[in-house]
C-alpha cells in the first residue's frame, strides 16, 4: 500500500480542524485534512450555524406577531416549518461550500473517509478510495463530540430527538419536553416556543443555564415563564418512552414527587460524548479523562507529535475555543511561540430570547476563590437604544477585583449581547482595569452603553439609573 507523506495531518474538519489546516498551510506546511462526513464538521453543518438560522426565523416571526408594538399592522401571520428548515439547511450548505473553497485556496489535501491512528505519525483512512495510508511528523486530532443519550431512552429521531433531529423536524411539536438547560437545550426551547410549541424545560440542577451567573439564571427563568414556558429546576426525568403518538415521561420534581406527563416530542440535551472511540488512541497510549484527550496549554498530548483540539479535549466545549486552539497548535508545530490558551478569557454565548453572553468568573466563583469584589449591575431599561428597539428587558453585570481593578467577569442578558461581550473579552485579554473601561468613549445611542454603565455601576458612578 502506497503512503502519502505530509508535514501535518488533521483528523476532523470542524471549526478546530479546518482552521488548523488553514493556519498550517499559511505557515508553509504541507497539510492534509481527513473528514468522514462533511467539511465544516458538526458546528457548521449541524450545530452553531444552522441553529442560528432557525433562531433568526423565530425572531422575525416573533416580531411579526408583535408588529402592533411598533405601530405596524401585519395580518394572517403564519409559519412554514418546512421553509424555515430549508433556509437553515441552505445556510449550512453555503458555508460547507465555503470551507471546501478554502481547502482548495490553501492547497490542503482533503481525504474523505474514516481515519484511524495506526502508529506514531501514521494514519489509515478508509473511504471511497479504499484504504489510504498517510504519514506526517505531526497529527492533530479534532474529531469533536456527539450528543449524549439518556441511557434508558436513546434518541429514535421520531419522538425522542437530539439536537440533530431537532434541526430537521418533519413536524411541528405541539407539546415539547426539553431535557437539559445548557446552551443547546435552552436555544431549542426558545426556538420551538417562539414557533408556537408548548415547551417544558427540565433541568437537574437548581437553576437554568447553570454555568452562568446566578443573577442571569434568575432573570432568564422569569423571562421564559413570561413567554409561556414551563420551567422545572432541581428536577429529573426518570422515565421516557416513545409511543405511537408522542412521548410519555415520569418527572421527579424538586419536592420529590414523581408525576407522569405526556408530550408530542422530547429533545435530550444533557451533554456530549467525545469522539475518541476507534481512532487508535488506546494503542498509542494517549491519556484521556472521561474520554476527553488530555493536552497541555499548547494542545500537545502525552504522545510526541500528536496534538488534540476542540470538543475532543477538555471544556469549555465551544467552537471558538476550538478555533483558537487550532491556531495555537498550528503555530507551535510550525516552530512558533504562540500564547497559551487561557480559558478565563473565553466568552460564552447562548442565542435564546433574551440572549446571554458572559466571560470570566461569576460573582459566586470570584468570592469562592477569595477575591474581594466590586459588582456593577445596569438594567437595559436605563438605555435609550434598548427602549427604542422595544428590547428593554435585560442587564449588564460586571465583577471587578476590589483591590486591583481587574475585570474578573462580565455577564449580560438582553438584546444582541452576544455581539457586545467581545468588548469585555478584549478588555480581559489585554488586562485592562476599571479606569480603562470608564475612560473609554462608547457611542450613543447604542446597546454597548450598558457595558460602560455596568462598569460605572461597580464603582458607584452610574449615570442613567
Amino acid at each position: 500500500m502506497a503512503e502519502t507523506s505530509y508535514d501535518l495531518i488533521v483528523l476532523g474538519s470542524g471549526p478546530g480542524g479546518y482552521v488548523a489546516a488553514i493556519r498550517a498551510a499559511q505557515l508553509g506546511l504541507k497539510t492534509a485534512i481527513v473528514e468522514r462526513e462533511l467539511l465544516g464538521g458538526i458546528c457548521l453543518n449541524w450545530g452553531c450555524i444552522p441553529t442560528k438560522a432557525l433562531l433568526r426565523s423565530a425572531e422575525v416571526y416573533h416580531y411579526m406577531q408583535h408588529a402592533g408594538a411598533y405601530g405596524l399592522k401585519a395580518a394572517e401571520i403564519s409559519a412554514d416549518l418546512d421553509a424555515v428548515v430549508k433556509r437553515s439547511r441552505g445556510v449550512a450548505s453555503q458555508l460547507n461550500k465555503g470551507v471546501t473553497g478554502l481547502m482548495k485556496k490553501h492547497k490542503i489535501a482533503v481525504h474523505m473517509g474514516t481515519g484511524k491512528l495506526t502508529a506514531p505519525g501514521k494514519l489509515e483512512v478508509t473511504g471511497d478510495k479504499g484504504v489510504e495510508t498517510l504519514t506526517a511528523k505531526n497529527i492533530i486530532v479534532a474529531t469533536g463530540a456527539r450528543a449524549r443519550d439518556l441511557p434508558f431512552a436513546p434518541a429514535d429521531g421520531k419522538r425522542i430527538w437530539t439536537y440533530r433531529h431537532a434541526l430537521v423536524p418533519t413536524e411541528m411539536p405541539k407539546k415539547l419536553l426539553v431535557i437539559g438547560s445548557g446552551a443547546i437545550g435552552i436555544e431549542f426551547a426558545s426556538f420551538y416556543s417562539d414557533m408556537g410549541a408548548d415547551v417544558t424545560v427540565v433541568e437537574m440542577l437548581d437553576r437554568l443555564v447553570p454555568v452562568e451567573d446566578a443573577d442571569v439564571s434568575t432573570f432568564l427563568e422569569k423571562q421564559l415563564k413570561k413567554q409561556g414556558m414551563t420551567i422545572m429546576t432541581g428536577a429529573g426525568v426518570e422515565e421516557l418512552k416513545a409511543t405511537a403518538g408522542g412521548v410519555s415521561a415520569k418527572i421527579k420534581a424538586k419536592d420529590g414527587k414523581v408525576e407522569s406527563a405526556e408530550f408530542s416530542h422530547a429533545i435530550v440535551a444533557i451533554g456530549i460524548v467525545p469522539n475518541t472511540e476507534n481512532i487508535g488512541l488506546e494503542a498509542l497510549g494517549v491519556k484521556t479523562t472521561k474520554g476527553h484527550i488530555d493536552t497541555d496549554a499548547m494542545c500537545r498530548t502525552n504522545v510526541a507529535g500528536l496534538w488534540a483540539i476542540g470538543d475532543v479535549t477538555a471544556p469549555p466545549w465551544l467552537a471558538h475555543k476550538a478555533m483558537h486552539e487550532a491556531v495555537i497548535a498550528a503555530e507551535a508545530i510550525a516552530g512558533g511561540h504562540p500564547h497559551a490558551m487561557d480559558v478565563r478569557n473565553i466568552p460564552g454565548c447562548t442565542y435564546c430570547r433574551p440572549q446571554i453572553a458572559s466571560v470570566g468568573l461569576t460573582e459566586a466563583k470570584a468570592k469562592e476563590l477569595g477575591y474581594e469584589v466590586r459588582v456593577g449591575n445596569f438594567p437595559f431599561i436605563g438605555n435609550g437604544k434598548a427602549i427604542a428597539l422595544g428590547e428593554a428587558e435585560g442587564f449588564t453585570k460586571t465583577v471587578f477585583d476590589a483591590k486591583t481593578g481587574e475585570l474578573l467577569g462580565a455577564h449580560m442578558i438582553g438584546a444582541e449581547v452576544t455581539e457586545q461581550i467581545q468588548g469585555y473579552t478584549i478588555g480581559k485579554t489585554a488586562e485592562l482595569v476599571e479606569d480603562d473601561f470608564i475612560g473609554t468613549v462608547f457611542p450613543h445611542p447604542t446597546l454597548s452603553e450598558t457595558m460602560h454603565e455596568g462598569v460605572l455601576s461597580a464603582y458607584g458612578r452610574p449615570l442613567h439609573i
